[in-house]
């Protein structure tokens, strides 16, 4: 497979896909796409930059059948290219790029659709924007697709890793208690993703983490969402000090 290394070569591709899209419309646009840049070996980071280089010249009111597009084609890179489009479309649209959002993550029906496009969509709205995101999330809790519940899990760890940089303490209180209140799920892909902002939660947090030590504890709580805190807390034994508490 044709590996893509740099962004000369991603400018070059999207200029290409941008004239056949001028020249022949959207449907030729997204077939050069696939072809020239989903079909190749592309790293994230540089995917990511190709969705912002698309984004420069995409008509809003042509975005979501584009990402509608992508997403049809199933590569594995369309998934990175459709959850920084939506990244980009946050702020004017906050509430439909987070539903549809969870609409891909649904229809994609994989773990790796779930975690590729949750951290850049609702990972980056709690990060950017925790006092619209974290109603929403609350409101996925209680979804009926298990991808979409999971993806509360992959948004809470996108949000809080970034250490001192990332989510204030303020927000990541509601997070656990969120969290905690969906320990008791069933489904491995669930617990996966619950374990894993739990576990994040734990390592950058671990003084807010003891506030809830008699939750945590509850015999309502499972053991796998123990486990997952327990490991998240000897990490940040591993961290340096300056780490917040």
């Amino acid at each position: 497979m044709e590996q893509i290394t740099g962004k000369v070569q991603i400018r070059e591709i999207v200029v290409t896909a941008k004239q056949q899209g001028q020249q022949s419309g959207i449907e030729c646009l997204i077939l050069s796409l696939q072809e020239c840049l989903l079909k190749k070996k592309v790293r994230f980071p540089l995917l990511e930059f190709a969705a912002r280089e698309i984004m420069l010249f995409v008509p809003e009111a042509q975005q979501l059948h584009l990402t509608d597009r992508l997403i049809a084609t199933t590569e594995m890179g369309s998934y990175v290219l459709t959850g920084i489009i939506l990244q980009q479309r946050l702020p004017e649209h906050f509430e439909e790029s987070i539903h549809k959002a969870c609409t891909y993550i649904t229809i994609g029906n994989q773990w790796y659709v779930c975690d590729i496009i949750g951290e850049r969509v609702l990972g980056h709205a709690l990060l950017t924007s925790p006092k619209k995101a974290i109603p929403l999330l609350e409101e996925l809790a209680h979804h009926p697709d298990k991808w979409v519940v999971r993806t509360i899990g992959v948004g809470t760890h996108y949000a809080v890793k970034k250490g001192l940089k990332g989510l204030p303490a303020t927000y990541v209180d509601i997070l656990l208690k969120l969290l905690i209140s969906l320990s008791n799920t069933t489904d491995f892909h669930v617990k996966k993703g619950i374990g894993w902002g739990a576990k994040t939660i734990a390592k950058f947090h671990p003084k807010l983490v003891a506030c809830y030590s008699k939750e945590i504890e509850s015999p309502e709580t499972k053991q796998w969402f123990r486990t997952k805190i327990t490991i998240g807390l000897n990490r940040h034994k591993l961290k340096p000090s300056s780490d917040p508490q």
